[in-house]
């Protein structure tokens, strides 16, 4: 069966069914005990084992059944080499590093280790199968991507999560990155229609597919993407259901998503649920790209949730799910949420950039073809760099170094010392160099006066290097790259004083009275640009005393405004970028970025306090 019949049958709502079932394996093997509270599949006394079913208290009584094993990722981002940084660090139980002040975790004394690497995610990924292993994914396995994988469009990612024996994934919202049509070319093949064919020669796709159930094409109402996949193993079906966060649309450039509608996610996948039941698959798993937060200072080994979306979609979807897969908010952690019929339904996500695998093991009865909850038993595995990497992965990864090194390796600029982005909390060195940056590349031809960027779209610090080691603070194009990956288009746009007043009342400082946890989104500004943001004030009455030069703005005032293309877009909620007129567009901002650094280096961090944050 081709890959276009599979998908044809996937978007008409019939059970696509995988290749052959494999050969019956013995019964998964018990999962250690982690620290913390007790997570499902751990056992005390008088408890049942994982992979002995007895019945619970939703349960039929079981009969003869077979093992699953299901090795989830999600949020790769095209991360082939090792993560560096504070992207590199996990909390983990059995780490073999200790936080001694709480600097790193924010928890005095806890465990973490150094993890992630495509060759380490492969020997991790070796070790944890067996016959009975399917590995699935919760979405942004691409885009805002390290150069070595952006180069070439992500297909050097695509291609590995092939040879790894990926069988599914759910679209992220970085998936959507480049647009649909562009997501098309990455599972069925074809050569960029800009950029041609890479070093590799013609793109032939994936074998895997990209599922969203929530994902409607425009005038129509189809399916842009499949909605699902079915995989057979041991004579039962397992069917995928796969979601992406209702949200993408502010989150993405509005190129990127384009002809599309994104539903709410509980309601999508119930619907696709029904269709699969009534077709005989009663075993159901949701690849969902939307997750919740944790509560700080806690070891995520415990499910320190903090509800939000993804408990919200966890706890919704019909009781015929038997397991929800999250991704998107970058944690690890392994939870219990009851469904809608009060039985155990497990929540997992497994951190990002490949720092973690997570592992579920659970059997599906051969007569009710329906996953025994009680079999159900989770843990993440953190992918380690104690293990010997992957000889393989090594040497596939070293040949795309070797074709991208020309550009990645080329100096751009200096720094006297590390510049960071701060966790993006608040106005940051990072931030304020790089809205420097995009007022420089659009005063000419744009007009700008001043310049803000969106947070999020700072990926990593700049790092200066120790003592002793080569580079004397020369930064090459690759960390330029790692630092804003999204190949956003500079945009000017004109605002009035009122309305850039109440774009800055956009902006968002909330603590967790409970938590002391902070939700901020705040945009980071131009040396031209000064202002004060009162955060004990209610919100819509924050900001005053906004300055540009150093003089006062008046609310009639035309104010030229430079931003990349997903804010000027309305990004991020920030919509009245949308009001503004005469629009202008200019550079790529990495190319900003680029010049910047070669015209003003050596550079130093830029102070901060062009905004006056009260608390």
């Amino acid at each position: 069966m081709t890959r276009a019949t599979l998908t044809r049958l996937a978007v008409a709502g019939a059970a696509v069914v995988g290749a052959a079932a494999l050969t019956m394996g013995t019964a998964a093997a018990s999962p250690a005990p982690q620290s913390g509270t007790p997570q499902p599949g751990e056992h005390g006394p008088g408890e049942h084992r994982p992979g002995e079913p007895q019945p619970g208290k939703h349960d039929k009584k079981p009969g003869p059944s077979v093992p699953v094993r299901l090795l989830t990722i999600n949020d790769l981002h095209g991360n082939l080499e090792p993560p560096t940084g504070s992207s590199s660090r996990i909390l983990d139980p059995n780490g073999a590093n200790t936080d001694t002040d709480g600097s790193l975790t924010g928890i005095a004394g806890a465990k973490y280790s150094i993890a992630g690497g495509a060759s380490y995610l492969a020997a991790h990924l070796k070790r944890l199968r067996d016959p009975n292993t399917l590995l699935v994914a919760a979405g942004d396995l691409i885009g805002a991507s390290p150069l070595l994988s952006a180069a070439y469009h992500d297909e050097p990612t695509a291609a590995l999560l092939d040879k790894l024996g990926l069988v599914a994934s759910s679209a992220g919202n970085h998936e959507f990155d480049e647009g649909i049509d562009e997501l098309n070319r990455i599972m069925n093949g074809g050569c960029h229609p800009v950029d041609g064919c890479s070093p590799a020669g013609q793109w032939k796709g994936t074998k895997f597919d990209y599922l969203g159930a929530n994902v409607i094409k425009e005038g129509d109402g189809d399916y842009a993407l499949p909605p699902f996949f079915v995989k057979e193993i041991h004579g039962v079906k397992i069917g995928f259901i796969g979601l992406v966060t209702q949200t993408t649309p502010s989150i993405v450039t509005a190129a990127g998503i384009k002809g599309l509608q994104f539903t709410e996610e509980v309601a999508a996948a119930n619907k696709v649920s029904k269709q699969l039941a009534r077709q005989g698959v009663k075993a159901q798993v949701v690849l969902v790209h939307e997750g919740d937060n944790i509560t700080p200072n806690q070891d995520p080994s415990s499910c320190p949730v903090v509800p939000g979306n993804g408990s919200r979609i966890a706890t919704g979807l019909d009781p015929q799910v038997d397991l929800v897969v999250s991704g998107h908010s970058h944690q690890a952690y392994v939870c219990k949420v009851k469904d809608p019929a009060g039985q155990d339904r497990v929540y997992t996500q497994g951190s990002s950039f490949g720092r973690a695998i997570t592992q579920i093991d659970f059997r599906v009865d051969l007569k009710t073809k329906d996953v025994v909850r009680s079999s159900v038993a989770a843990r993440n595995n953190v992918v380690t760099r104690t293990v010997t990497p992957d000889a393989d992965t090594e040497a596939y990864i070293k040949t795309w170094q070797e074709r991208v090194s020309t550009v990645a390796n080329r100096p751009i600029g200096k720094i006297t010392a590390s510049i960071g982005r701060g966790g993006n909390v608040g106005e940051t060195p990072l931030g304020d160099l790089i809205a420097d940056a995009q007022l420089e590349a659009t005063e000419d031809g744009g007009n700008a006066e001043i310049a803000l960027m969106n947070p999020g779209g700072v990926r990593t610090d700049l790092t200066y290097p120790q003592s002793g080691s080569e580079g004397d603070g020369v930064v090459t194009y690759g960390e330029a790259f790692q630092v804003q990956p999204f190949n956003n288009l500079m945009q000017v746009v004109t605002l009035t004083g009122a309305q850039l007043k109440a774009l800055l009342e956009q902006q968002i400082w909330k603590v967790d009275p409970v938590t002391g946890g902070i939700t901020q989104r705040i945009l980071q500004p131009s040396s031209s640009l000064t202002y004060t943001f009162d955060t004990t004030k209610p919100e819509g009455s924050r900001v005053s005393d906004i300055k540009i030069k150093g003089a006062a703005v008046t609310d009639t005032q035309q104010i030229r405004v430079a931003a990349n293309n997903f804010l000027v877009g309305g990004g991020d909620g920030f919509t009245v970028f949308t009001q503004g007129t005469d629009l202008w567009s200019g550079p790529l901002d990495i190319d900003a970025f680029v010049a910047y650094m070669g015209a003003h280096s050596p550079i130093e961090p830029p102070a901060t306090g062009r905004i006056n944050l009260i608390r």
